[in-house]
């Protein structure tokens, strides 16, 4: 591996983005292992859950629950995402550190996703923003289909810094550009991701990739030439979008942990506890997942020769 690089942080969503779109419910004492269980293998953030209406998202209807029975470790971010004030109010209670509020760049998307207008999201903000000044609550703001809505297809980038200057205004803590249906492509990401970094270097950007066509980690790399060090990434490569179709898994951890590792650049991952981990997913949800670690190991796992060389 080369020489350090640098510290990239890594944001794990799979207990949210992950479950949500599985169709067989994950039981409440599993995903409480599973957040304890990755609060021990360095994570900065973890996703936890989301505070929806249970109709809307019925695989997290027991939000409340975990995020009241996890075991918290010290230094690690637990978020919730949540759609509107009455999802603060249940998320307050239940102890949350961050409020990742979600609304669409696509109001296609955003009507789909949330039954609102992009304005009526806005204005759910702007109440969340006041209800969370001065508590050690942080804000940050999910906005979905950023680099292309698969209703809409193409989204002006300058709707999308539209919407990051109200965010700024509000004086979110930070900001994360959602690519919902994978359909990013590296030019795109870095144009972006490096106008957002210009006009505002005070919040935290993060970038959240999705698999769909391959380029995840294409993306990542075009997102790391411009500066951006925060990235959302799912275990195992789990996830998906019930309200956009054609979504599939996120970025996989262990992968793109894998490729920064290579790279030269400290995540503060412990990469072997998180590929065990991923490897207890596939008979809690009961099908495969994407991950290339889990099939083929690291690239510095050898194999012996075998007998018959000679």
């Amino acid at each position: 591996m080369s020489a350090r690089k640098g510290r990239i942080y890594i944001q794990e969503v799979a207990p949210r983005d992950g479950l949500q779109n599985e169709a067989a419910f994950v039981e409440t004492v599993d995903k409480i292992a599973l957040i304890n269980a990755l609060s021990e293998c360095g994570f900065t953030k973890i996703e936890s859950t989301s505070f929806t209406s249970p109709r809307a998202i019925p695989a997290l209807r027991d939000a409340d629950a975990v995020m009241h029975e996890i075991k918290r470790k010290p230094g690690v971010v637990y978020s919730a995402l949540v759609p509107n004030l009455r999802g603060v109010e249940r998320a307050l209670a239940a102890n949350v550190d961050e409020i990742n509020f979600v609304l669409s760049v696509s109001e296609t998307h955003n009507r789909s996703n949330l039954r609102m207008s992009r304005e009526q999201s806005l204005s759910e903000l702007e109440a969340i923003a006041s209800v969370l000044k001065g508590s050690e609550v942080s804000l940050n703001v999910s906005l979905s289909t950023a680099f292309g809505c698969p209703m809409e297809g193409d989204i002006d980038a300058s709707e999308v810094d539209r919407l990051v200057d109200q965010v700024a205004a509000l004086d979110a803590n930070g900001v994360t550009l959602c690519d919902t249906t994978g359909m990013a492509y590296p030019v795109q990401v870095a144009n972006i991701g490096a106008e957002v970094l210009r006009r505002y270097p005070e919040l935290t950007t993060t970038m959240h990739f999705h698999d769909t066509r391959g380029m995840a980690l294409a993306n990542v790399l075009a997102a790391l030439d411009v500066g951006i060090v925060h990235f959302d990434s799912s275990l195992g490569g789990l996830g998906g979008c019930p309200y956009a179709p054609g979504a599939s898994g996120n970025a996989c951890t262990e992968d793109l942990v894998h490729m920064l590792e290579l790279m030269g650049y400290d995540t503060g991952i412990d990469l072997e506890k998180t590929v065990d981990l991923s490897r207890t997913l596939e008979p809690l949800i009961g099908r495969e997942l994407p991950s290339y670690l889990v099939k083929a190991g690291p690239r510095w796992k050898l194999h012996p020769v075998p007998d018959n060389q000679y």
